[in-house]
């Protein structure tokens, strides 16, 4: 039964940021009656400094280490694969649409393709994305057109679609390449998620090329704004899901 637990766990990761911790003082405040003065300042103090960047900045700067302005020329192998990790979708009037930074993922991703068929090179792209957001379709086939239509052949183009994590990523596509990694594969994901990218694929053997498709920056404010609040959630999201990868491993579950 435990097992089971920390399996389903695995599949359906929690999605831990600076909103549900804020969310943990209000809830805290409703029943601890006596620490209601206390407890206020608290959550006042922490809204300004997640919305105003004294925490985000930090975290994201963590989060991106060592992956910040540091994408160099790729080189490519006589057989080349390229992977796009899925980075969600939004619902809008105009329907599912990949997210901000997928979108940069997905122009990243058609770049290095376009170069990789000029050096001469045999090149395949894999979507790899299933929908962990419930949205009723999967990262990989929403992207599937944004990506051909910025010129990868559709014949050179494989969709990943099941996987619900970065984990899970790794996994899926190992099963795709096989040892034929050792003939070149590049990974396309934004700074914050490269780091826990590479170590997901080094779980199983590889060692691919990083490609930071897009970076976040910070900028400290005198009034909280909700691009901050949305790089603090990211950004705690992205540290807590390195800290879990790790004592997952620790516990031999990955």
């Amino acid at each position: 039964m435990t097992e089971r637990f920390f399996r389903k766990l695995i599949r359906y990761p929690n999605q831990i940021g600076s909103i549900h911790l804020i969310a943990a003082f209000f809830a805290l405040f409703a029943l601890w009656r006596r620490r209601r003065a206390q407890i206020a300042v608290v959550i006042v103090v922490l809204v300004w400094c997640f919305g105003t960047g004294w925490f985000a900045k930090p975290l994201m700067n963590l989060a991106q280490y060592g992956y910040v302005q540091t994408t160099t020329e790729p080189v490519f192998a006589p057989d080349t694969t390229i992977v796009l990790l899925g980075g969600g979708t939004d619902k809008t009037d105009d329907g599912l649409v990949p997210k901000a930074d997928s979108m940069a993922r997905i122009a990243s991703t058609a770049t290095l393709y376009k170069q990789c068929r000029a050096s001469g090179a045999h090149c395949r792209v894999i979507l790899s994305g299933g929908d962990p957001q419930r949205h009723g379709e999967a990262e990989a086939d929403n992207y599937a057109p944004y990506v051909i239509a910025q010129g990868v052949d559709p014949a050179d183009l494989i969709r990943e679609n099941k996987s619900y994590n970065t984990y899970q990523n790794a996994q899926n596509v190992s099963g795709i390449i096989g040892h034929a990694h050792d003939n070149g594969l590049i990974v396309v994901t934004s700074a914050y998620h490269m780091r826990r990218a590479l170590a997901a694929f080094g779980v199983f053997g590889y060692s691919p090329q990083p490609y930071v498709s897009d970076e976040r920056s910070n900028r400290i404010t005198l009034l909280p704004r909700f691009r901050t609040f949305e790089n603090s959630e990211l950004a705690v999201h992205e540290l807590v899901g390195i800290a879990r990868f790790h004592v997952w491993r620790w516990l031999r579950l990955y």
